[in-house]
């Protein structure tokens, strides 16, 4: 028995020593970042302007595979289930938090199968509609939904996604039924507001601006608590009228659990000097996003915080677990 104590205390330090080496000499080859979302898609771009910065940062390309479906679950579980070898990465976004409300049987543990590393950027959904409906104000949309309860639908990224958790967060608080249709992802939810198919949909500003400024659709509010700069004209949902229902759009990066510790804080540190360079933060601004690094112990209480909201908001929305 004391032998193999001795033997276990042996291998501890041996185990650090070789984890070291490992984060010492990580990356020697390409790493593959999977994104749970479409291309286009709020997480699509923050995700790429990252990981092309983390390229840079650590010698080594981080080739982008989006890996979408089932609300960013089919891309998470690619890498809950990949090599703890630090050469596959997630880029996920709210979804990852709300997930645990939506699906009954997920393929993986929210925490247990992932290393939460950092949360990457956050900003606002917009809210829009088709021009030929007529709505001038939200509070405009908000009238026509009570007027035909159950009759009108709504757009998301699809279930479980921030979109999702956010039109939902916001009608309780408004006080109406409406239909929800869920999509592939942004574009596709973009694109039936443009066609008039939808009567609305929490947007990720960066995917809607084109749109807005061009006039294939009009923006009726922001979701966060301040105005953005790329649309300072947009009063906030709690402008137009409804107290208490800001929504921050983020994304962030997870590594697959049992991830060597030693790459884990490399991996950190590179992504966090990445989010607080100019260039970075320039680009991401550009897409009306603001860099939100966090320590992973902060990331961790972020994530469980969120993810308690989100069972709060689909118990009150009566969400059933699929």
């Amino acid at each position: 028995m004391k032998t193999r104590r001795l033997a276990i205390a042996l291998a501890a330090p041996l185990a650090l020593a070789a984890g070291a080496a490992a984060a010492q000499d990580w990356p020697t080859k390409p790493i593959r970042a999977i994104i749970a979302f479409t291309p286009g898609s709020a997480t699509d771009i923050a995700g790429r302007i990252v990981a092309e910065r983390l390229g840079a940062t650590l010698g080594q390309p981080v080739i982008a595979e989006n890996r979408v479906g089932a609300g960013g679950t089919i891309g998470a579980n690619a890498v809950a289930k990949a090599e703890p070898d630090g050469y596959t990465i997630l880029f996920n976004s709210s979804a990852q938090a709300s997930n645990p409300a939506i699906y009954a049987q997920l393929p993986f543990d929210t925490f247990k199968d992932f290393i939460q590393v950092t949360a990457i950027a956050g900003q606002p959904n917009v809210i829009i509609v088709n021009p030929d409906r007529g709505y001038k104000t939200l509070a405009d949309m908000v009238a026509a939904a009570k007027a035909k309860p159950g009759q009108l639908n709504y757009a998301s990224a699809g279930i479980g996604s921030g979109t999702h958790f956010n039109a939902e967060k916001f009608r309780l608080l408004a006080g109406y039924e409406i239909v929800h249709i869920p999509h592939k992802g942004t574009p596709e939810a973009l694109a039936d507001v443009i066609a008039g198919r939808v009567e609305y949909y929490f947007c990720p500003i960066t995917a809607a601006l084109a749109q807005v400024k061009s006039g294939k659709v009009n923006a009726l509010a922001v979701s966060t608590p301040k105005r953005s700069a790329m649309l300072p004209d947009v009063p906030t949902t709690i402008e137009a009228g409804f107290p208490k229902s800001d929504y921050v759009l983020w994304v962030g990066m997870w590594l697959p659990a049992k991830t060597p510790q030693p790459i884990v804080q490399k991996l950190h540190s590179a992504t966090v000097k990445a989010l607080g360079e100019p260039e970075v933060k320039e680009r991401l601004a550009k897409l009306g996003a603001d860099p939100m690094p966090m320590s992973m112990p902060e990331f961790e209480a972020f994530m469980r915080a969120e993810v308690d909201d989100a069972i709060r908001i689909a118990k009150a929305a009566g969400i059933k677990p699929q």
